[in-house]
C-alpha cells in the first residue's frame, strides 16, 4: 500500500487515504488451537435452503485511544476530523465526553474510524448504515458477540452474496474468528468423536497446510491422506478420494473432506467441473466439507477461474444444497490484502443442524470473541470502494498492481526453474507459493540419512547455509514417497527474486556435482 497521502489538519479538503492493501501478502501464520475432542455431528435431516434466511505500508496501527479503548475522551461517532495514523490522532470529536460510558463509545468510533481511515477514508463515513454511528460498536478494547459484530456479520454476508452471483448468505451463518485458522479449528474440534474404528477421520490433501495435520494430531483424530495428482498440474481426482476412504474405513469413520482451493503449497486452482464432482462425493459419502478459500483472490493463470463451493453447491440444486454440510473459510491475511497481524477472518457454515449450530455457538463462547480490530479489517475487505466513490481509482489502481505483479512472479518463477536440470515446477495457478519437484541424488540421500534428515531437508538447510535463502522442505508438507520438494514464496520485489531464483539455480547445479 502507498503511503499516506493526507494531511492531518483541519476540517478542509483532504486526499484519500490509501486502501488496505499491503507491500504484498506474507504468510499466514495459522494457529493449531487446541483442545479435547469434539462432539460429533448430526446429520441435518430437514435444513433450509443454502443461504435461508436472510504492496509500502503507512505504518500507523490502530489509533492510541482506539487500540486501547481507553484515555481521554477525544472522540465522538459523528466525528469527520481525523489525524494521520500512527501519530497519536484517533478521531477528534465535537467536545469532550467525560462520562464513562461515552469515554467507551469514543474508544469504539477511534479504533474503527482508525482502521477505516487507513483503508478507504470518507466513502465510509458518507454511505449510508456504515460508519461506528450506525454500527454501534463495541469499544476495540472490549468483548464483541462471540459470533463477531453483528453488522460486520451482515456486510460480509452481503459480499459472499455479491462474490457469488447472488447466491444469497444468511448472516446468521457467519462466524467471524481469528483468522481463517480458528475457523478451521473450532470445526474440526466439533465434529471430532467416537473412539477405536468409530473415530473421525479427516480427510486432508497431499501436498497440504500443515495446520490440518497438527489440529488432526492435536484432536486425536485419524489424518486420511488423499493425493493430488502431481502429473496433472496438482489436480484433484475424486477416484483419489474414493480410495482413500474406502481404505480408510478399515479402520476409521471418515466424516471429513479438506479442500484447499486455491492450494497451499501446491497453488493449483480447481475447475468447476472438479469441485462439482467433489460435492458429489461428499454427497454420496454423507461427508462434511471444509472449503479453505483465503486464496480466493490470487488467481492468475487466465485459463483458472476462481468458483466458491457455496455457489457451485446452490447451483446443482436443492438435493445438494439442502443436505451436504459445508464450511468455507476466507482471511484478512492472504489475497492483495497481507493484513495478516489483524488475524480478521470468517467462516460460512451452512446445512448445520440447528442443536448442533447451537453448540457452535457455545464452543466459540469459550474463546470470547475474535479480535474486534481483526472483525473491522474483515469489514473494510469486504467492503472495498466502489465506483464513483473517492478511493476508488487508487483502490482498484493498487489492488490490481499487487495481483498483476503476483502474477508476473508466478509465471517468471515457473519458468526459471523450469530452465534448470533437476527441477520441475507446474504452472502456478493461484495462492502464493512454487513448490518444485526436485531431484537429489543417492549420494545425497545417503548424506541425509547419516545426518537423520529427510533428503529435502537436507538439501533446504545446505541451501540456507551456502546461500542464506530459506524454503520449506516439501517432507513438511507431505509428498509421494520417493519425490522430493521444497516451498518457495513468490513475494519479493521482482528483482530480489531474479536473484533469489538464480542463486536457488547456481545452489543446485552445485549440489548435483557434489553428490553425483
Amino acid at each position: 500500500r502507498g503511503a499516506d497521502s493526507g494531511g492531518g489538519g483541519g476540517g478542509g479538503a483532504r486526499q484519500a487515504r490509501p486502501t488496505l492493501l499491503s507491500r504484498g501478502p506474507t504468510p499466514r501464520g495459522r494457529d493449531a488451537a487446541g483442545g479435547g475432542p469434539g462432539r460429533a455431528a448430526l446429520r441435518p435431516r430437514s435444513p433450509g435452503p443454502v443461504g435461508s434466511a436472510s504492496e509500502q505500508r503507512g505504518r500507523g496501527g490502530l489509533g492510541a485511544a482506539g487500540a486501547a479503548g481507553a484515555g481521554p475522551a477525544r472522540a465522538h461517532p459523528d466525528a469527520r476530523v481525523h489525524e494521520p495514523a500512527g501519530e497519536g490522532g484517533g478521531v477528534r470529536g465535537a467536545g469532550a465526553h467525560r462520562a464513562q460510558g461515552r469515554r467507551d463509545r469514543a474508544g469504539a468510533a477511534a479504533g474503527y474510524q482508525e482502521t477505516v481511515h487507513r483503508g478507504h477514508p470518507r466513502q465510509h463515513r458518507g454511505r449510508p448504515g456504515h460508519g461506528p454511528a450506525a454500527y454501534n460498536l463495541p469499544p476495540t478494547g472490549s468483548y464483541s458477540a462471540s459470533q463477531g459484530v453483528n453488522c460486520i456479520r451482515e456486510d460480509v454476508a452481503a459480499y459472499v452474496t455479491r462474490r457469488d452471483g447472488g447466491v444469497p448468505a444468511d448472516p446468521d451463518n457467519i462466524y467471524l474468528t481469528t483468522g481463517a485458522s480458528d475457523g478451521i479449528s473450532t470445526i474440526l474440534k466439533i465434529l471430532v468423536s467416537g473412539g477405536g474404528k468409530s473415530r473421525t477421520g479427516v480427510l486432508i490433501p497431499i501436498p497440504q497446510y500443515p495446520l490440518y495435520s497438527a489440529v488432526i494430531s492435536e484432536l486425536d483424530a485419524i489424518q486420511v491422506n488423499y493425493y493430488l495428482d502431481e502429473e496433472n498440474c496438482w489436480a484433484l481426482d475424486v477416484n483419489e478420494l474414493r480410495r482413500a476412504v474406502q481404505e480408510a474405513k478399515d479402520h476409521c469413520n471418515p466424516k471429513v473432506l479438506c479442500i484447499i482451493n486455491p492450494g497451499n503449497p501446491t497453488g493449483q486452482v480447481q475447475s468447476r467441473k472438479c469441485i462439482e464432482d467433489v460435492i458429489h462425493f461428499a454427497w454420496e459419502e454423507k461427508l462434511f466439507l471444509l472449503a479453505d478459500e483465503v486464496y480466493q483472490d490470487n488467481v492468475y493463470s487466465p485459463d483458472c477461474r476462481f468458483h466458491s463451493f457455496k455457489k457451485v453447491l446452490y447451483e446443482m440444486g436443492p438435493e445438494y444444497s439442502s443436505n451436504v454440510e459445508l464450511a468455507s473459510f476466507h482471511s484478512t491475511s492472504k489475497g492483495y490484502m497481507g493484513e495478516c497481524g489483524y488475524r480478521g477472518g470468517y467462516m460460512e457454515v451452512i446445512n448445520l443442524h440447528p442443536e448442533i449450530k447451537g453448540q457452535l455457538v457455545k464452543l466459540l463462547s469459550v474463546r470470547l470473541c475474535p479480535p474486534v480490530s481483526g472483525q473491522a479489517a474483515m469489514d473494510i475487505v469486504v467492503n472495498p470502494p466502489v465506483p464513483g466513490e473517492e478511493s476508488y481509482e487508487q483502490f482498484h489502481r493498487e489492488k490490481e498492481s499487487v495481483l498483476g505483479n503476483l502474477a508476473a512472479k508466478a509465471k517468471l518463477t515457473e519458468d526459471l526453474f523450469n530452465q534448470v536440470p533437476g527441477i520441475h515446477c507446474n504452472p502456478l495457478q493461484g495462492a502464493m507459493y512454487a513448490f518444485p519437484r526436485i531431484f537429489i541424488p543417492s549420494r545425497a540421500v545417503e548424506a541425509a540419512q547419516a545426518h537423520e534428515m529427510a533428503p529435502d531437508m537436507f538439501y533446504c538447510m545446505k541451501l540456507l547455509e551456502e546461500t542464506g535463502i530459506c524454503v520449506v522442505p516439501g517432507s513438511g508438507f507431505g509428498q509421494r514417497e520417493g519425490t522430493y520438494h521444497f516451498r518457495m514464496t513468490i513475494l519479493p520485489p521482482v528483482e530480489k527474486l531474479k536473484t533469489v531464483l538464480q542463486k536457488v539455480k547456481d545452489f543446485h547445479m552445485t549440489f548435483l556435482d557434489k553428490y553425483a
